[in-house]
């Protein structure tokens, strides 16, 4: 089994920044894509950002030139810089991964994370 610990999460003024932090643990034989997820209250969730296991990398248009997707592969972990918050960004943060699971016939599944709230208020 595969596990995906968020952290990095909490209240910003608008115009802060916050890191989010995803790491992956457990029978990992690989990783695939990674990603960030967010949903609002009453909102379908939406996909925030996505990095491949080369590098490359897609933003959805909320968060272009704002938010930066990164990995540590060393690590399984992904990151998620945000900046110039606006209260428009409040949600909670899912991490996604896919990942090629060891003791699941190194099969790609998808896992995700618990969850981040991030409120951005002044």
């Amino acid at each position: 089994q595969v596990q995906l610990v968020e952290s990095g999460g909490g209240l910003v003024q608008p115009g802060g920044s916050l890191r989010l932090s995803c790491a992956a643990s457990g029978s990992i034989f690989s990783i695939n894509d990674m990603g960030w997820y967010r949903q609002a209250p009453g909102k379908e969730r939406e996909l925030v950002a996505t990095i491949t296991n080369g590098g490359s990398t897609n933003y959805a248009d909320s968060v272009k030139g704002r938010f930066t997707i990164s990995r540590a592969n060393a690590k399984n972990t992904v990151y998620l810089q945000m900046n110039s918050l606006k209260p428009e960004d409040t949600a909670v943060y899912y991490c996604n991964a896919a990942v090629r699971d060891s003791m699941r016939l190194r099969l790609q599944y998808d896992y995700w994370g618990q969850g981040t709230q991030v409120t951005v208020s002044s």
